[in-house]
Formats: structure tokens, sequence, C-alpha cells
């Protein structure tokens, strides 16, 4: 099971969990960092740091881990070495990375790859926003399936709060503040949302959508609203758009099936568990 919706704190996170955080103050970041890697090395993870600065710099960051950086279990990687220097990602050359550091660190005999990484340089601009959002759904598949957790840090004083909010949504998990919902990766090439779906978040979650580029299984696409507090009739009808008019809902609440018959959302199931 993983970790979903609004967290304050980045502790007790499993070996598939997918957090984005948001922060103002380097200090309490760096605090979170030890928080959520220290937890990785006690599961059996290798676990990196990935940050811009000196190999110095980033290693006074999580000083009081030296004994697992003495073992290996933890080590400080620079943010030019595992994105690349400047420029967008390529969303799935990165997963590849990823996904190959990950099948190593099991081949080294560690449970799977923890990362905890300030990744706002790879947000600065539209263009470099739009691959990393698209890059943080991806991997986010990979996560549901392989043992790979990661803490994705974002920098309030140098990205706007709409990007933050762009790049948060495609997070099981996030700081408050971050984004009224949540569109992410389950088990079975599935995908869940959970949160709000209001005229508030109606242009992020039509960009969130158009970058998850949901995927049919068995001709549907189910996705999995057991966690949905809210959905307006537009949420419904972006979701069955998106999902090629053959969409399965399935959520806990009665209303979005009632709302669903209402208006009529042509190519929408809704199914109450």
């Amino acid at each position: 099971m993983r970790t979903s919706g609004v967290i304050h704190a980045t502790r007790g996170l499993g070996l598939h969990d997918h957090v984005c955080w948001p922060y103002d103050d380097p200090a309490e970041f760096r605090r979170r960092v030890v928080e959520f890697l220290a937890d990785g090395l006690v599961l059996g993870q290798q676990c990196w740091y990935v940050s811009e600065g000196s190999t110095d710099e980033l290693l006074s960051h999580v000083a009081e881990l030296g004994e697992a950086l003495s073992s290996g279990a933890l080590r400080v990687v620079s943010i030019d070495d595992t994105y690349g220097e400047g420029g967008a990602v390529t969303p799935a050359q990165q997963v590849a990375t990823y996904a190959a550091a990950t099948e190593a660190a099991l081949a080294a005999g560690y449970s799977g790859l923890r990362v905890a990484a300030e990744a706002t340089p790879m947000a600065l601009g539209d263009e470099a926003l739009d691959a990393f959002c698209r890059y943080e759904h991806l991997v986010d598949r990979y996560m549901a399936g392989r043992p790979f957790a990661a803490m994705c840090a974002y920098d309030r004083t140098r990205l706007p709060g709409s990007a933050i909010g762009q790049l948060a949504c495609l997070h099981p998990a996030g700081g408050a503040g971050a984004s009224p919902f949540r569109l992410y990766a389950v088990p079975g090439a599935r995908v869940a949302l959970d949160g709000e779906l209001d005229l508030d978040s109606r242009e992020n979650f039509a960009r969130a959508l158009e970058r998850a580029d949901l995927r049919a299984d068995g001709g549907q696409v189910v996705v999995d609203g057991s966690s949905l507090d809210f959905v307006d009739h537009h949420a419904l009808f972006a979701l069955a758009r998106a999902g090629g008019g053959d969409v399965v809902l399935r959520t806990r609440r009665s209303a979005p099936a009632r709302l669903a018959e209402l208006v009529g959302v042509p190519g929408l199931r809704v199914e109450t568990e």
C-alpha cells in the first residue's frame, strides 16, 4: 500500500512511496531529508541525496548519517550527474536511469533505492517544467511496482506556487497546501485520484491528465477514486475524454455516480464500492 494524501513529516514512508515536499526554509528541508533517508536505511534501501552544491557541502547536510556514508549505503550525488547538465529531462531516459540504479541496488543486496532530490533546477522554465511533470508521473508508475522511493523537494522561493502545484499533483503524497488533488499510479497499470477536484483544480487536472497519458487495462481505463473527497461534473467529463471514452471510476461515495448519471457523462461508468 502506497502512502497518499497530505503528510506533515517525511517519516514512516515505505519502499514504494513518492513524496512532493515544497519548502521555504533550507534548514527545515535538510531535516526532512535526513528523516526520509534514515528510514530508508532502516528498511535496507540504498540511499542517495541529490542536490546542487559541492560534495563537501552535500556531505555536511547529511553528516549525522555518517556511518551510512562510510559503508556506501548512503551516497551524495550532484544533480548534474543525476539529471544531466541544463535543459529539460527526457522523461523515459531519466526513468531508465533510476530503474537501472534500483536494480543495481537490489543486486548489491539492498532492499531497493531511496532518493531525496532537491529538484528545483530541473523545473525552471516552461519547457523544463512540462518535461519534469511528465517524468514525475512516468517514474511514479515505475515506483508502484518496484522498490524505489523518492522525496522530490521544490524551493518555493525559486518556483512559483502554480509550478509547484503542477508537480505536486503528480505525486501520491505531498506537504500541506501543495495541491488540492493527486493523480498517481497504483499496481496493475491503474491510476488513483484523491483530494478534491473542483473549480480551483480544473486547469491543473486537465494538465495532469494529459501528462499522465492514461492507458487502458483490458480495454478500459480503471481509476481508483476511493480516496477522492469531491469531484465536480467538469472533472468527470475531463476524465472520460482523457481515457478515450471508456473509463471506470471506482469510489466509496455515491455522489459521483449520481452526478455522472444526472449530467450524462458519455464513456464514464462510476462504480461504488
